[in-house]
């Protein structure tokens, strides 16, 4: 489907001689032509940070909604206006099917007195727009419609009821079913689910499951669970069915998981739209100049801004700055090895959850986790699906003696090297070896003794993820 949105874009820009991008009605970024012009004005800073960070403003969005693009059924042109970000002026193609609007294709207007694309090359531009609201029309209906059979897979017990299940979405899907697919799990995820997903082929909300208690403390011994994972902390979490043209290219999930962070930080976050909207430079940052403050890092809507965000530094700032603030809030993605067919999706919704589970627990692995980079973390989560609660490591996992459990967890991680875990721990050997000596008396174990050694680790790990 994303190849089928490039091959008309390419169409529409080959007809009015100028690169166009398409987003959604959500102004989220699904395809864009190629831009080889030297002129500055050409990159501005609302269309840099559309293509960078595959998303636009709430505010780039009011203000371009105010001349009345979704209500239009032909082409509008819009001034150029400096203090926006928008040095070029811009023409929109309005997405639409049986009268709904499905998104937008945007194209750079010439400067003031050259002659722009003439009414024949617009009609042709709004006949291929056409084709592509049809698609997006088809692709939101296939994923609502398939999500009650896409939640009978991820949640039916094994045996005959996941078989059942498993061909009933096989049905509903078509040929479809037998392709490439990967499975992507957000989480928490507040509310519903979202109307479209760019390249799903079926997306639901998996419900509370378990007890629990969301998000929380940061590493064994703080006292609460860790992992806002479904299966561990009861939280709600967004299920996305996504479509693969190969085994090699997980690009479109992993780009997937990171548009749908910011959503479901700004739901969850304590801050509120606002402080989302910060992160991605949306109301937030107050008024029309903050469709610069997210690409041209000042706001200021100049040149400067622009330049700034043409190099990529500006437009890199925002979406490390976006998922930083969905880590921050506790929200966390996993994608799942690539599956062909549907008979391993169960066992890829697992994969998907557990490397979720795993970058809430370590964040060095990001706020979105791959399955296959999560090492020991893969068997720890499956044996973690339940509280974990071994009596050697009761006493240790305490409140009370948290600065314990994580001296004996960055020992272990050191590979019981006291010289590299004392500098870790910014501490003296000497110190070390007192705290080792107290983990072993609380414990039982014998630090010396390599089972011993794997239980205690094993149960620092697992404490991250239940």
């Amino acid at each position: 489907m994303k190849g089928d949105y490039q091959d008309l874009v390419d169409e529409i820009s080959a007809l009015l001689g100028a690169p166009a991008t398409l987003e959604n009605r959500d102004f989220r970024l699904i395809a864009f032509g190629a831009h080889d012009s030297d002129d500055d004005l050409a990159m501005d800073p609302v269309r840099t940070r559309s293509i960078l960070t595959r998303q636009s403003t709430a505010d780039v969005r009011s203000w371009f909604e105010a001349f009345g693009i979704a209500r239009a059924t032909g082409p509008v042109r819009i001034p150029a206006a400096p203090d926006a970000g928008v040095f070029r002026g811009r023409i929109c193609l309005p997405v639409r099917y049986r009268g709904i609007v499905q998104g937008y294709v945007w194209l750079l207007d010439q400067e003031p007195g050259k002659p722009g694309p003439g009414p024949a090359a617009l009609d042709a531009a709004m006949e291929v727009a056409q084709r592509i609201g049809v698609l997006l029309a088809e692709e939101a209906k296939a994923g609502a419609d398939l999500s009650r059979e896409f939640l009978a897979v991820l949640t039916a017990g094994r045996g005959w009821q996941q078989d059942m299940a498993v061909a009933a979405l096989r049905a509903a899907l078509g040929p479809g079913g037998d392709g490439l697919h990967a499975a992507v799990c957000v989480t928490p995820w507040p509310g519903e689910a979202p109307a479209s997903v760019p390249g799903a082929a079926a997306v639901c909300v998996v419900p509370r499951r378990g007890g629990g208690e969301p998000g929380g403390a940061t590493g064994p011994g703080a006292g609460t669970r860790v992992g806002p994972g479904p299966e561990a902390a009861g939280e709600p979490a967004l299920a996305v069915l996504l479509r693969l043209r190969s085994t090699d290219a997980l690009a479109p999930a992993l780009a997937a998981a990171a548009r749908l962070l910011p959503r479901a930080a700004e739901a969850t976050g304590t801050g509120g739209k606002g402080a989302a909207a910060t992160a991605t430079g949306g109301k937030g940052t107050g008024g029309k100049g903050a469709a610069a403050t997210a690409t041209g890092g000042k706001g200021t809507g100049g040149k400067g801004a622009a330049a700034k965000a043409t190099g990529g530094s500006a437009g890199a700032t925002a979406v490390t700055t976006a998922t930083a603030t969905a880590t921050a809030r506790g929200v966390t993605a996993g994608v799942a090895d690539p599956v062909r067919g549907l008979a391993d999706l169960p066992a890829a919704w697992e994969q998907a959850v557990a490397a979720a589970r795993a970058a809430a627990a370590q964040p060095r692995f990001g706020p979105v986790a791959q399955w296959s980079a999560i090492g020991p973390y893969r068997m720890l989560a499956t044996l973690a699906a339940d509280p974990v609660d071994d009596p050697a490591a009761r006493t240790l996992l305490a409140p009370a003696h948290r600065e314990l459990a994580r001296t004996a967890e960055v020992f272990l991680d050191c590979a019981g090297q006291a010289g590299r875990a004392a500098a870790a721990l910014g501490i003296h050997r000497q110190t070390l070896y007192y705290r080792l000596a107290r983990v072993e008396q609380l414990t039982g174990l014998d630090l010396d003794e390599g089972e011993d050694r794997l239980l205690l680790h094993m149960a620092l790990k697992a404490a991250r993820l239940t």
